[in-house]
């Protein structure tokens, strides 16, 4: 089944070929893949991750990871929810990790007490990202960014399609209400399941 892919650079046969020469032993065909899914996978860490510097690192990450892991692929799914199921396990293995970090950290910061200032940009869509969990970040963005149907996103969440569906529609009335508690505007403007 052949989908779009927002925002990618080369067609599926082009990446089918990168895959199969880098299969053959030509690493440089690698670039090809790097560059079709790049913007798009970085995009989709930030949201999850919700720092450039981490999202910047996990593409980085994934990437090799990737390439190293390049014959397990197989062509049961598209190359590109191959790709986003290797994305999704990593953003999820940062946030662990994230949170043992913060753990360690508040646990300094309560023996030396100091007043500790955090910037950080507030603009609408980091403040609507800020108040979803991991699950529901992932969730939003492959189905209203990326597109996915909820089958594919199934395979990339390792999760049934039809909870999918229901978490999916959960989240759009949690937005709508959110939407309207801010005094926001109508149900159209938020995301719809299709």
């Amino acid at each position: 089944m052949e989908r779009r892919d927002p925002g990618a650079q080369a067609s599926p046969t082009l990446v089918d070929e990168a895959i199969n020469q880098v299969r053959a032993g030509d690493c440089e065909a690698f670039a090809t893949i790097i560059r079709a899914f790049e913007r798009q996978i970085y995009t989709y860490c930030y949201y999850i991750l919700k720092s450039r510097e981490e999202a910047e690192d996990a593409v980085q990450d994934i990437f090799v990871k990737v390439y190293r892991e390049l014959e397990r692929y197989r062509k049961l799914e598209s190359f590109s929810a191959w790709l986003y199921k290797v994305a999704y396990h990593h953003c999820l293995d940062q946030i662990r990790k994230r949170k043992r970090r913060s753990r360690l950290l508040s646990l300094y910061k309560e023996q030396h007490p100091k007043a500790y200032y955090e910037p950080s940009e507030e603009g609408p869509v980091q403040l609507l990202m800020d108040s979803l969990s991991a699950e529901e970040s992932n969730l939003l963005i492959l189905k209203v960014v990326e597109q996915y149907s909820f089958e594919e996103i199934g395979q990339i969440m390792d999760c049934n399609p039809a909870a999918l569906r229901k978490k999916f529609e959960r989240l759009r009335k949690k937005l709508v209400r959110q939407k309207m508690n801010e005094g926001g505007g109508s149900h159209g403007e938020v995301a719809r399941s299709n």
